[in-house]
Formats: structure tokens, sequence, C-alpha cells
């Protein structure tokens, strides 16, 4: 994996907007998600921008090759938001949460995705590093999910949040 695989031009859209989503077709779908400013009823994660940074969402699955040390495709998460010195990975689902499976698959797709990442230099540039699960049908955490936030935090660096609104 090259250093500036997270910032392929083709994959990136981005947003100034006080609000804007980020959308990802339901499956068998192979496109990558993307930002979109104006069908809110589409949006998974909602992204509240009141200062008005440039967001930039660069989409990885689908867009992004991350393979293992093997040789295989890694699992990864859907996308990731930069702006200024901040770095938000983020994993999209759309789907009524059962026994918090798609949390913990959230998790390991942030995970995996989040680990290739920072063997790359262009990690050491960002100084907020967080993470989200957005799930459009289940938009707030359970206070029970507070000990896995504070694991992935110790594990990984990254700040974890599981809802589907991300403030700036």
């Amino acid at each position: 994996m090259s250093e500036d695989s997270f910032l392929i031009k083709k994959c990136q859209s981005e947003s100034d907007d006080k609000k804007f989503g980020i959308c990802d077709e339901p499956p068998p779908n192979t496109a990558p998600a993307y930002i979109d400013e104006k069908n809110g009823q589409d949006w998974i994660a909602v992204v509240n921008n009141e200062p008005r940074f440039l967001v930039v969402f660069t989409a990885i699955d689908h867009c992004i090759s991350l393979m293992r040390d093997d040789g295989k495709q890694d699992k990864q998460c859907d996308g990731v938001l930069t702006f200024e010195s901040t770095i938000i990975f983020v994993e999209l689902k759309n789907r009524k949460p059962r026994r918090n499976k798609c949390v913990k698959d959230g998790e390991l797709q942030l995970r995996h995705t989040i680990k290739q990442f920072e063997r790359t230099e262009e990690a050491q540039q960002y100084l907020t590093k967080k993470a989200y699960i957005a799930n459009s049908q289940h938009p707030k955490f359970k206070s029970s999910q507070i000990r896995r936030m504070e694991q992935f935090l110790e594990d990984t660096g990254y700040v974890l949040r599981i809802e589907n609104r991300i403030i700036l």
C-alpha cells in the first residue's frame, strides 16, 4: 500500500455546508459511499458542520483496495472524513440492530482500516482521530457500549462513537 492510498482523488467528494449527509447504497451495491447535500431521507450519517469547514470524504470500500499481508482483501470501513488536522473514519449501517451484530461488524471494519492507515506516514499529520459507526435505523448508542468505546480508544488511539450524528 502506498503512503497516499487514503487520498485518492477519484474516491473523494467534499462539502462546506452546515449540514450534509453521507450515503451508501444497500447491498449488493458495489458503488462507493458519498456526500449528499440535498436528499436527507437517504443520509445514513448526518454531519453537522456549523463552522463550515471544507470537509473531504474519501470513500474506501469499493474504491480503495486495502490488502492484508497475505495478499487478500482486508475488511474496510466505508470512508473517512478529513478537515484541518482531524480525521474521522466512518462505517455506515442501514439496518435494524440484532444483538449488537452491526456494531461488532462495524467495529471490526474500522479497526482493520485504521490499522492499515496507521502504517502510513500520513497518519502522523492528524491530531484529532475519531471513528463512527453510524446506523440510520438506530441513531443513538446505548450506554452499554461505553466499555466498547473505551477499549477501542485504548487499542487504537481513536475515539469511537456509535451514533449517526457527527458534529464537527
